[in-house]
This record gives structure tokens, sequence and C-alpha cells, in this order.
């Protein structure tokens, strides 16, 4: 009935006891069995060398990725709606030390190279403007739009062009995956992607995210600023050991797929209602404030978006039988 965050989700079964698991006595920090075999598995994953951080939130990802390609008098090109603006309090200045956001118009939240070059074609190259080191993309997006593997490339060519750095803020890469069936390279790194924040906790985790550089080398002054920023955890081994369990046997796509399939039986009964197209785990619809109370009267629970919209967000542990009943609630408004 739930239907606000899949932050809010349970955690899997399968985290829960490779947590378990992990609870014995190992090396402290980033020394221990599971961290040490983070890199091997996300290379297999995608088909190349990475290296690979493990911190507890989406929003120390994103920002110590973005600390690992901007310095303090530079700026960050994003949509004025992604995450890293409306929705984690300065974090990337503070990270950074300073760094702007450079805001960018897209439908859908998306951002093309068109709109970044003439964003670019407005600053002056001198020492009075900030000058944008690097472009920051979420896929899935705020509004749930998924960048195919041939826009991220058109973005990567153009930050190649630029020297500028590519960043993907991956809270909900599991389901943009889903939707696209390529490879996990195909859309990251062979479209010119530097580094990505895979997220897990949203996807059935408890509290860890994968930092992912393609460049191993860049990873290096990253292990310092996560041990500044306080997210060196003393006892690692429990984020690194929920990492190694979702990759285990494809659960961190067979739980994307899962809350997709969720997601598209609540838009099958919103036609004529969807505000953006459903591509992943999030559905926008509009929605009066008398049919929203409506909804809640019988028991479901979602946020409100704005003026006359909702957002729905649907999570691993989303069955048919869970989301029948509110598809069915929508259809009889």
């Amino acid at each position: 009935m739930r239907f606000f965050s899949d932050n809010a989700a349970p955690v899997h079964p399968k985290v829960l006891q490779a947590i378990a698991d992990a609870n014995v006595v190992d090396t402290a920090y980033d020394g221990d069995q599971w961290s040490q075999k983070l890199d091997a598995a996300f290379s297999e994953l995608f088909e190349r060398e990475v290296a690979v951080l493990w911190v507890s939130t989406g929003t120390a990802a994103n920002c110590l990725g973005l600390a690992s390609m901007v310095q303090p008098h530079q700026g960050i090109v994003c949509h004025r709606e992604a995450h890293i603006e409306v929705d984690e309090c300065g974090a990337p200045g503070f990270y950074t030390g300073g760094a702007k956001l450079m805001h960018l118009e897209g439908e859908g939240a998306k951002i093309t190279p068109e709109a970044v070059e003439e964003l670019l074609g407005t600053i002056r190259p001198d020492v009075h403007q900030v000058q944008a080191a690097a472009v920051s993309i979420t896929n899935a997006t705020e509004y749930g739009l998924v960048y195919r593997p041939n826009e991220v490339a058109a973005l990567g060519e153009l930050c190649k062009s630029r020297k500028l750095g590519l960043h993907m803020d991956g809270a909900r890469f599991a389901n943009a995956m889903a939707t696209l069936g390529c490879k996990p390279a195909d859309v990251t790194w062979r479209a010119g992607v530097d580094v990505l924040s895979f997220g897990f906790a949203k996807n059935g985790g408890m509290n860890a995210e994968a930092l992912v550089y393609f460049d191993p080398e860049m990873a290096d002054a990253a292990r310092y600023r996560r041990k500044r920023a306080g997210h060196l955890l003393s006892k690692g081994r429990f984020l690194a050991a929920q990492l190694l369990a979702f990759l285990e046997d494809e659960l961190w796509l067979e739980n994307g797929r899962a809350a997709n399939a969720a997601a598209s039986i609540i838009a099958g009964a919103a036609q004529g209602r969807l505000l953006h197209p459903v591509e992943a785990n999030e559905i926008f619809i509009r929605l009066t404030a008398a049919e929203a109370a409506q909804l809640r009267a019988q028991g479901f629970d979602f946020y409100d978006w704005g003026e006359g919209a909702a957002r729905l967000v649907t999570s691993w542990q989303h069955e048919d039988v869970h989301v029948r009943p509110l598809a069915d609630a929508i259809a009889a408004l």
C-alpha cells in the first residue's frame, strides 16, 4: 500500500544473510576479504578493470565522485531538477570545496549535447567566470526517464572534445538497465562515463552504494576524500558484503526488473493521467486533491508532486498482488 519511495522498501533477504555472514572478526575499514573482492567483481560486470569504493549514502557517492573531477573554482553542468541540485542540501559544493552547479532545462530531467554546448557558449574563457569541468547525468532521471547508450555516447563525445568529466548518478541504475537490456558497459564507460554512482539502497540494500571508477587511478585520491568526509566505516565489510550479494546471480538486475514490472501495471491503469513516459519504477500522474484524498482513504501512500500531480514509486518487493489494488483504484477514479 506504500508507494512513496523505494528508499522505504525492505532489505532483500539475501542481503540480510550476507550481512550476517560477514559478522565475524576480520580486518577493519576496507582491508577485509569482502572489500578486497569488489574491484574484481565489478570489473567482471563492466568488462574492464575498475576501482570501486563503498560508501553508505547516494549523496556521498555522487559528491565524492564529482569531487574527483572538479576543483573548487570550477562548475558541474546538470539538469535543473537533478538530484544533486534539488535533494542533496548543497552537498556537491561541500564535498568539492565550492564548485558551482550549472543548470540546464530538458524534458523529463534529461539533458542534451546541444543544451550543454549552448551553456558552454555563454561562458567567457577568463578568470572572472566559472569554467565547467564536468557534466552529471542521472540514469534513470528524477522523472523516471532512461538515457539510451547513444544518448550517453553523444554527451560522452562532447565531454571528451571539451575535456569535461562525465559523471552518472545511478541511484536507479538497476531500473535503467532493466529497461535497456544492454550491457552495463554500453551505457557507461563505452559511452564515455568516467565515474558511476551505482545505487543499491533503493534496490533492496540496507546502506551500501558503490562508487565505480572506470579509470582506477582516479580512485586514489577519492580514498582520502572518503576518509576525510567520514565515510570510511571501520566495519566496511558489512557494506562490501551487501554489494557482493547483489552481484551474485544478478540479484541487482532481478530486483530492478521486478520494480519496473510493478510500475508498468500501474502505468497501464493510469493512461491519460501520465505526466511522463514510465521507463523505470517511477510513475507521475495527474491527480486532483480530491482524487488524492480518495486514494489515501483507501490506504495508499504516495507523494504529492506539486499542485494536481502525484509521484508513485514501486520497489523490488512489489508483486502483481500488491499493485493491482492501486491500479484498479486509479482506473476507477
